[in-house]
């Protein structure tokens, strides 16, 4: 009785999960391109973008996503090449860089502010910045918590399918989310 229990346990099906978070993915993809289209929308009928120059301190972080995205994929490899050794130090690095994204969006955000740039105004697209922005980095909050899920399962030394789970799901949240900020940064940066 017990080995079929543990046989049970082995198998690991990771496809309803992956799916779920395929959902999620597109309804974020949604969500996030209407309010581009209505940033697009209100700036026609006002004839008029946000009309500020962006801090410099978004291209830092974005450059911050890219390299965590980056030492990710190393982990993924590593994990691939059953090194975990090296996929806990790349899981850290991504971890770091992730954190120092959220440090430098306040840190832009503090820069609009005091450029007069705050939430409410009269202009709608000022507004947005700090909505696609924030939500933006709740994508990223969720997007460190899967990297510390499978940081853990490589402490903990889960069998290799579950971990290899845990590691494609953090993998494809946080790519998506990377590539999210790109293209919000290009878009508000070419509708300045």
């Amino acid at each position: 009785m017990d080995l079929a229990l543990q046989q049970q346990e082995i198998k690991f099906d990771a496809k309803p999960k992956k799916f779920v978070l395929w959902l999620f993915v597109v309804s974020s993809t949604i969500m996030f391109g209407g309010w581009t289209s209505y940033y697009i929308v209100f700036s026609a009928s006002k004839g008029k973008g946000h009309g500020l120059v962006l801090p410099d301190t978004f291209m830092y972080s974005t450059a911050a996503l890219v390299a965590s995205s980056v030492f990710l994929f190393l982990a993924s490899r590593a994990l691939r090449n059953r090194e975990r050794g090296f996929q806990q130090l790349f899981l850290w690095i991504t971890l770091a860089l992730g954190v120092v994204f959220g440090v430098l969006q306040f840190q832009a955000w503090s820069g609009l502010y005091h450029s007069g740039a705050v939430l409410i105004n009269n202009n709608a697209a000022i507004s947005m910045i700090y909505i696609v922005s924030g939500f933006h980095l709740l994508h990223i909050f969720a997007g460190l918590c899967l990297i510390v899920n499978s940081l853990v399962g490589s402490y903990k030394e889960v069998p290799y399918e579950k971990a290899l789970y845990k590691q494609e799901i953090a993998a494809i949240f946080w790519h998506f989310i990377d590539i999210l900020w790109i293209y919000l940064y290009v878009f508000l940066l070419l509708n300045s």
